[in-house]
């Protein structure tokens, strides 16, 4: 394993053989994602490469249940996995987390959710289909989840819509900064069952083929950060899928996003390993060890070293609640870990900018050059305190008003 100090784990922290194999094979990988990295943020392109790579070693898998022939990874070990990746690569990190996830939802998750008999058995039916086309064939799946709306916060339904119709459903909508735009090979899209009344109790979620008639992808994408995720803009006129591409059964979701609350922190990750990633490059900056630069020193100045140091603090404070917030995660967490969980998205989101920040101002003018990795984690980084469902404002929300208001409280 790598140096402690730039592991997500850490030297202490207890994992058991089959996590540790998997770290050691992401940084196997990683060197090369780093590398390619500056081309994709300069071009905004799809990290192609990096996704072949992860199809090879088996990592599409990753959360896909052992019994469908995945790896069987449960969300500890994907965040720990995810993060480790995002030292090398935040955008490939951050798109992972989509494909990631769309396979830990109807897995491990809904394993532990409540269903009829009936739902069960549908349900395992159905991701029986999506599971193969990943181990079998390769595929990715993306999970477009925003639509310019307060759904996406979970505020209310989903403006996209799917239909019943004969054999299956007909969807209409649109998403917006859909990661894996025209590189997915399904969209698991998270829709409204369409009745007289909408509601966020008949959300549905649905793979729609990357090549269904009625499915075009329209928009520039040429963002500050995180440029490689390419995240344009999905819309859906009379999209037509048949019943067996839910990917979960119908009222589940709703159950699930109630219920399993870390299911919404699986973006962290990504920032966790960015931060770390800002450290790594300062210490090794200072120490005079960048390859490709002359080996000069800058150690031995006090302001150097406070800054270090207050970078390792400030670390060390966001690796540890990232942790504990792992250990919380489960079914009907209680009140103190739900709250928690908004607390460790909000520090890792904020103090992965912070760090950045910080890092560029001790290694000085040079870490703005784009032949450096440090100007382009510091723009990686500023994206995550924006993203939906769990924004650094929306954290905040919830917790103070989760921590002042019991179920069914008001003030009336």
């Amino acid at each position: 394993m790598s140096d402690p100090r730039y592991s997500v784990v850490g030297s202490t922290y207890p994992l058991d053989s089959r996590q540790l194999a998997l770290i050691e094979l992401v940084e196997s990988l990683g060197p090369r994602f780093a590398e390619r990295a500056e081309r994709y943020d300069r071009e905004a392109s799809f990290p192609h490469e990096n996704y072949a790579d992860l199809r090879a070693a088996g990592l599409l898998g990753l959360c896909v249940p052992e019994k469908f022939g995945g790896r069987g990874a449960d969300l500890r070990t994907y965040s720990i996995v995810s993060a480790t990746l995002g030292k090398y690569c935040g955008a490939t990190a951050l798109t992972y987390n989509m494909h990631a996830c769309s396979m830990l939802w109807p897995g491990a998750l809904s394993d532990d959710l409540d269903m009829t008999p009936a739902q069960r058995a549908e349900h395992d039916r159905h991701r029986a289909i999506h599971y193969q086309r990943v181990i079998r064939d390769g595929a990715i799946y993306a999970q477009p989840f925003s639509e310019g709306s307060a759904a996406a916060a979970g505020r209310a339904p989903f403006g996209t819509t799917a239909a019943r119709v004969s054999g299956g459903w007909s969807i209409n909508g649109k998403k917006i900064f859909a990661s894996l735009s025209g590189a997915a090979h399904y969209y698991g899209v998270l829709c409204t069952e369409a009745k007289p009344e909408l509601s966020m109790r008949d959300t549905l979620y649905m793979a729609v083929p990357g090549n269904a008639p009625g499915l075009s992808i329209v928009g520039d994408w040429d963002p500050l950060g995180m440029r490689g995720t390419v995240s344009r803009t999905l819309l859906f006129k009379d999209v037509f899928v048949p019943d067996e591409a839910q990917m979960m059964p119908r009222g589940i979701y709703f159950q699930a996003a109630s219920r399993w609350p870390h299911m919404f922190t699986t973006l962290s990750p990504t920032y966790m390993g960015i931060a770390i990633a800002a450290y790594e490059f300062t210490v090794r900056y200072l120490r005079g060890e960048i390859e490709g630069m002359p080996p000069v020193k800058r150690r031995m100045y006090p302001t150097k070293q406070i800054a270090v140091a207050e970078m390792w603090v400030k670390l060390e404070q966001t690796r540890s609640l990232f942790l504990r917030m792992l250990e919380d995660a489960r079914v009907d967490p209680p009140k103190d870990a739900r709250l928690r969980a908004y607390a460790a998205q909000f520090t890792i989101m904020e103090n992965a900018s912070y760090i950045c920040g910080l890092a560029i101002r001790t290694c000085g003018g040079q870490s703005m050059l784009k032949s450096l990795p440090l100007e382009r984690l510091y723009r990686d980084s500023r994206c995550g305190s924006l993203m939906l469902p769990w924004t650094a404002e929306l954290c905040l929300d919830r917790i103070g008003r989760e921590a002042l208001y019991e179920p069914g409280e008001s003030d009336d």
